[in-house]
């Protein structure tokens, strides 16, 4: 069979003449973030009134005599600043997950901001949440045709949870449509 356009259905890559009718649905997206309880307002705050502190505490100890105390304290707050820094930085990780008709698609973006990204089928698509080797905490895993990634690694186990229900239950409402015929 021919369709209007004249060309024969192997050259136009689909079934009977039946043009595909645009991208697949979207039929679930999360997007995931690490909690942070002090956004980079709040972070400069606490670094300043730590600075503040230190400085005081240490020019009292300066006044009296005990000049080491200063060194120590420099140190100190150089290593405080450092790691609210480093935990900021954590902040910007992020994991998009969409899931459509054909296929799951991570696309996660680390601390420096590079992004990577995989897909799996979604025909075959199986998400199981493990419990550690420890005992402590889970792993939720995304698997199809013996590969396998690992997403949510910075939540914490609740959210985790939820994440692995919302997914199967995706997965589930794909593969199993339900139909109105009224």
């Amino acid at each position: 069979m021919t369709p209007l356009d004249g060309r024969p259905d192997h050259l136009r890559g689909h079934v009977a003449g039946i043009a595909p009718v645009g991208p697949p649905e979207l039929v679930f997206e999360a997007i995931i973030a690490p909690h942070q309880s002090l956004d980079r307002k709040g972070v400069l705050m606490l670094g300043c009134a730590v600075g503040l502190i230190s400085l005081l505490v240490s020019l009292r100890f300066l006044l009296l005599g005990a000049w080491p105390v200063m060194a120590f304290s420099v140190v100190e707050v150089s290593l405080a600043l450092l790691l609210l820094l480093m935990h900021r930085r954590q902040a910007l990780r992020r994991e998009i997950i969409r899931l459509d008709e054909t296929a799951i698609t991570v696309v996660r973006t680390d601390a420096k901001g590079r992004r990577r990204s995989f897909s799996l089928p979604a025909a075959w698509l199986q998400v199981r949440l493990e419990a550690s080797a420890g005992g402590e905490g889970s792993r939720l895993w995304l698997r199809s045709h013996g590969r396998g990634w690992e997403v949510g690694s910075f939540l914490h186990d609740p959210e985790r949870r939820s994440l692995a229900e919302a997914l199967k239950t995706a997965v589930h409402e794909l593969r199993n449509p339900r139909f109105h015929n009224n």
